[in-house]
This record gives C-alpha cells, structure tokens and sequence, in this order.
C-alpha cells in the first residue's frame, strides 16, 4: 500500500525487504511478466491465480515511481519512462508482492497483530507530535488512503506476510567456506595493464601505389580476395545515373489556392533572375530557401538519383548539363529552383573493369597492415628492452576512453582499469582473450610476450599491476565476503523462488488499464 510522502511509500510497500524485489525486477533475467490473454476485471491492472490488482494500486505505484525519479534529480517524462519498460517494472513489483503474498497463505504463513500494530505505529503519517495518534490514523486513512481501516489493514498484513515469506526464502542462503575462498580467489586475482594499438590505417599514408609488376603478382595470388572484395561491394560498382544538387524551394501547402500557386511560381522566378545576374545560388539558398533541411547548407542536397524525385523535377533537373539551374518546377512540396553542380552517369562495371583498382586498394590494405605488424613487434622489442609504453607513445591528449579509438591516428598508451580473470574483456579494448589469458599467466609486472592481433590491427601490452590472493588477505576480507557472497545467494535463492511461483501460476494483464494510467506511448 502506497504512503501520502512518495519518500515513506518504499518503506509501507515493503518495509525492509522492497529493496530485493526492487534488485529482482531490474536485475539479470527479469522480463517483466507481459502475459495476455484472458479477462480481468475492469477496474483491474492484472489477475494473479485469480486475485486482482486494483488500477488505483498500480496508479498509486505509477506515481510513486515517477516521484523517486523526480527526487533522484531524473525528470524522467512520463512517456519516456513507458517506452523503458517501467510501467512493467511497476506492475512486475505488485504481481510479486501477490504471488509471494498467495504463497505465504500456503504456508501458514501470517502477520502477527504485534507486527502489524509496531509497523503502523511507526510510519510517520499516523504521527502527531513524534507519537501514533489514532485520530490523525483515522483521519489520514480516510482523506488520502481512500481506505477504511480493516481494508487498509487486511492489505498491509498480506505485504507483511509477503516479506516473511521472502524472509524464509532467504534464510535458506547458507554459505560454505570453499565458497568463500572461491569467490576470494576470483575477486583478489587481478591485473592493469598498459596497451597500444597499431592499426593499418595509421600507416596507409606510408604505403605507395603498387608498381606494374607488383600489382600482376599480386593479383594472380589473391583473385578470389579481389572477387569477394567485387561481391560485397558491387553497389559501388553498379549505379544509376546520379547529379549532385542544390536547390531553392518556395513552399506550397498541399490545398494552395490559384493564388498562392502564382506568388510561389513569381517568387521562384524572381530568385532565379537573381542567379541569372550573378548572384551564387548557394546564397540565394540560405537567404530565401523554406527547404529546412537544406537552408544552412546552400541548398545542397548531395548525390541524388532519378527515382528519388518526382518525374517532373527529375526530368528537369537530369536534363540540365553540370552548372545550370532549372526553370520552377511545381510539386507536391512547393516550386523549385534545382542546379546540378555535377553529373555522374550510370555505372554497371564488370569485375574486369575494376579488378584493378580492387588490386590496389587490397595491395596498399595488405602493407598498411604489415606496416602495424612490424610497429608493433618493434614497439614490443623496446618494451622488452626496458622502455615504458606509456613513453614510447603518450596520448596526445585527455579524451573519453569511448571516443578514443575514433580518434586515434597513431598509437596511443591507454591504462585500463584493474580486471579479473572471469571475463574474456579487457577495460577500454573490448573482446581479448588472448591477452587476458597472458595477463594471469604473469605473477608480477612485465611485458607481454607477444603481440595480439584484434580486429584489423595489433595490439602491445604490459602488465603495470599484478594482485595474488593470497592467505593474510583472506583472512581480512573472509567476513566481508561471506556476506556479500550470502547476499548474492539469497538474491538467486529468491529469484528462482519467484521464477517458479510465476510458472506455476497464472498472471493475466489488462492492458488497456494500464494504458489508461500510464498511456500508450
């Protein structure tokens, strides 16, 4: 049940335990229920083994989430948070409070009037003065719950219950030592590293054109490359005729008059005798184009092609030779001024028209690639030899490790992060477990004995920190883990708990009571 403060609901929903549904629904392997299907009824969000959700429940909870956002400084607009799924998390939490509520019943499972009476003496909006005020209780129930107070009772004793249930769930997370000493193992196993990419496109600059000769041997040793490369880039190859354009357009509404159709006809011809005296059409574009999506650049609309107009503007406009502007054109959209600043005609080359060219790009790609191989092996040589990584190639400046691979045009030392040994992912790099493996395979700090390919380039690294677990740090940490490692368990233990109560039963949605609450989005 939903308190008046949005800030004391977490508290009266779930007193202490909400916290774990709340982890349950947003954590690994929650989907929301989404089942369809069925009947509720009307005034009902959902249908839980026959049980049902009242709407003014689910609104209740809608907006308490809508202001935890709001206090936690996210404005989260309201149909923004839908499209995120969180009219599902909100409507996951009543459905388990049910299912964990039906499951108490089962069990014999019950608040007891003491439990019931310390709970509500303690929420602050029956409060008068520090004190429970029976009065105020009455009154409260009354103006803002909306609730008599055997129904708001009745209800609080099955949240109370539900939290009992999920308590004996939980209980039944016993951790062993191996555990714990596993789980010391894994998290006290780490590693930082320093690495550099070299990458073929920091070198293409350095690589010529291939030579007559080169490029015949080359060819015959790598035509099925140069086939494939043909195949997977045909539409290069095989285009229609195309014109880079600009245009000035005069807008027109769809149910212009006579009228309007006159002035936008004698505006348009008005701007091209301006062209026609000199003026650049570009300018003409940004001063009078209503074409918003080309204003700013000078009417410019890129490479465009026949079937992307209308017949009549295409007509007119491919008919132009590279350098002139059309008379006005009517269409759909309004009256237009379009240049052709160049012409392409149409392309279907064969495999032996470009075979060639294909036989270049490769060449020059294949010795670029080279070339980062062998920076590399040298750049691991002077690691080797005692040099640091992070000398040998300082980055050129502070930049977010997401945006730093698309900038880079050399190689960059980049620290990560310390790592364990679980994952195949290295901080800041991505997939390598190659060099995951050769990281622990080290006992101290030291270059890697190698250079890892990844992707198209290469990467150097070494080892700046090495951590061991080892017996006195276990000793400290024995209790801490201990208890995150229960914790984790009870948060699985409860899981699979909730997981088998939602296949066992039956959970039938309303959905266009939900609508009516949160909209549709």
């Amino acid at each position: 049940m939903d308190g008046l403060n949005p800030r004391k609901v977490a508290s009266l929903l779930f007193i202490i335990g909400i916290a774990v549904v709340f982890t349950l629904q947003f954590g690994p392997g929650s989907s929301g229920f989404g089942a369809t299907g069925g009947a509720t009824a009307p005034g009902s969000v959902a249908s839980v083994n026959g049980k049902e959700i009242p709407l003014r429940d689910f609104a209740a909870a809608w907006a308490q989430q809508m202001s935890f956002l709001r206090s936690q400084g996210s404005p989260v607009p309201e149909s923004l948070a839908r499209q995120f799924g969180m009219h599902n998390q909100v409507l996951d939490r009543l459905v388990n409070t049910e299912l964990l509520a039906q499951a108490a019943e089962r069990h014999g499972i019950a608040a007891s009037d003491d439990e019931l009476r310390k709970l509500i003496h303690q929420n602050t909006d029956f409060q008068k003065e520090g004190q429970f005020d029976f009065e105020r209780y009455q009154q409260v129930l009354r103006d803002f719950y909306r609730k008599s107070p055997q129904d708001f009772e009745a209800e609080l004793r099955r949240q109370l219950a539900a939290q009992k249930m999920m308590d004996v769930v939980r209980g039944n997370a016993v951790v062993s030592d191996d555990e714990v000493r596993a789980r010391f193992e894994k998290e006290g196993n780490q590693a930082k590293v320093v690495f550099a990419r070299f990458l073929p496109a920091m070198y293409a600059d350095k690589v010529s054109n291939p030579t007559a000769a080169q490029l015949a041997e080359w060819k015959k040793a790598h035509e099925k490359d140069i086939k494939e490369y043909f195949e997977a880039n045909r539409f290069v190859y095989q285009q229609p005729e195309r014109i880079r354009a600009r245009q000035v357009l005069v807008k027109l509404s769809p149910e212009a008059t006579a009228d309007q159709k006159k002035a936008a006809l004698e505006k348009a011809q008005a701007l091209r005798k301006e062209i026609e005296g000199g003026k650049d059409f570009a300018q003409v574009a940004r001063d009078s184009s209503e074409d918003p999506g080309s204003k700013a650049r000078g009417g410019d609309l890129g490479w465009v092609e026949r079937g992307s107009w209308e017949p009549a503007l295409a007509d007119a406009a491919f008919a132009l030779k590279q350098g002139e502007v059309t008379q006005p054109v009517e269409t759909k959209f309004g009256v237009h001024l379009v240049k052709v600043d160049e012409k392409q005609a149409a392309q279907d080359k064969k495999l032996e028209d470009v075979q060639d060219e294909i036989a270049t790009t490769l060449y020059k790609q294949d010795r670029a690639k080279q070339l980062a191989r062998a920076e590399a092996e040298k750049a691991l040589a002077s690691v080797k030899a005692g040099q640091d990584l992070k000398t040998l190639f300082p980055p050129e400046k502070e930049q977010p490790a997401l945006l730093r691979f698309e900038t880079e045009t050399r190689p960059e030392a980049v620290e990560t992060d310390s790592f364990t040994a679980e994952g195949e992912a290295v901080p800041h790099l991505g997939p390598a477990p190659e060099l995951v493996k050769a990281a622990f395979a080290v006992s101290a700090p030291q270059p890697l004995d190698s250079v890892f390919p990844m992707g198209e380039g290469f990467v150097v690294a070494q080892v700046v920190e090495r951590q061991k677990p080892d017996a006195e740090g276990f000793e400290k940490r024995k209790e801490e883990l201990r208890t995150q490692a229960r914790q984790a368990k009870q948060i699985e233990l409860t899981e699979s708990f909730l997981k088998a109560l939602r296949e066992q039963g039956s959970v039938v949605t309303n959905t266009a009571a939900i609508d009516s609450v949160v909209g549709t989005g």
